[in-house]
């Protein structure tokens, strides 16, 4: 095929779900918008700085399935977080490290040997429309660019300078065996018996294949309520411990909605939720509670 020599960056095949994500848009929950962005932040950043991208550059997010996508000019790219097969018109390429790209070269990023969601950025980033100051897509609200499909296109940013040298090997975390979340108890805790808070730091809770951006939801025990009844709608924040009707945790992660009536029984704080992005289906969740 001729290669279509242009700014662009042609989506060959999306995959399950494939979006744009960079820092996202904290700062507007006031207004009902929530943060969305890269649910790997450390994985993205990593990603961006092997290429001498500022640390928020927009990137694709891959889940699961990966994705192949074609530039219309050459380009230097890192294929980082969840491990897979990487290449570049059938060819293997070096996955977690700069890979160059000719003009109309397919560039494939085969399915999650381990993880969930992979980062493909490039140098100088992506640039489609930003929105309230972010190229993320957030899946609720349906801001920024829809998740992505055969035949789209997105602007690619031009390079700072070149990527950097000499780091040798980049150590990239592998997905968790067992998902250990730190957990501040509030600010309704009150609302559960003495029992269910001992179930919460002692049971065995697993990912549920239902998680997704929006939280990620656990297979388990369910906790006892102390007190009937529902709450005001009030608001929600990252890694924010909702506590449905079935009684098992959901740990809000980018895309969580910054309103919601159901009891929060504690908060992930944001530096341990990059292993939330990772773990897969089935993976063991335990919650440590901390003064």
């Amino acid at each position: 095929m001729t290669p279509v020599r242009d700014g662009l960056l042609h989506i060959v095949r999306p995959g399950a779900l494939t979006t744009v994500q960079d820092a996202g848009r904290p700062g507007w929950a006031h207004l009902g918008v929530g943060r969305a962005g890269a649910l790997d932040a450390p994985a993205a950043r990593l990603a961006n700085r092997l290429l001498g991208n500022p640390p928020g550059a927009a990137l694709l997010e891959t889940t699961v399935t990966g994705c192949a996508v074609r530039p219309g000019r050459t380009v230097v790219a890192v294929v980082g977080g969840a491990g897979s097969r990487v290449t570049v018109d059938g060819r293997p390429v070096a996955w977690g490290a700069p890979v160059r790209v000719p003009a109309g070269a397919v560039l494939d990023v085969g399915p999650a040997l381990n993880g969930v969601r992979g980062y493909l950025a490039f140098a100088g980033g992506l640039e489609p429309e930003p929105v309230l100051g972010s190229r993320s897509a957030d899946l609720l609200s349906g801001l920024g660019p829809a998740p992505l499909a055969a035949g789209d296109t997105l602007p690619l940013g031009e390079p700072a300078g070149q990527p950097p040298h000499g780091e040798g090997p980049t150590p990239w975390p592998g997905a968790p065996a067992e998902l250990v979340l730190p957990l501040h108890l509030g600010p309704r805790h009150a609302w559960f018996t003495a029992a269910a808070l001992r179930t919460l730091t002692t049971a065995a809770y697993r990912v549920s294949p239902h998680s997704n951006r929006i939280g990620l939801r656990t297979e388990g025990p369910a906790l006892e309520r102390a007190r009937d009844g529902e709450l005001p709608s009030e608001g929600m924040v990252l890694g924010a411990v909702q506590v449905p009707p079935d009684g098992r945790p959901v740990v809000f992660l980018n895309d969580h909605p910054t309103t919601g009536g159901y009891p929060v029984v504690g908060v992930v704080p944001e530096t341990a939720l990059a292993g939330a992005a990772q773990a897969v289906p089935g993976t063991r969740v335990r919650f440590s509670v901390r003064a």
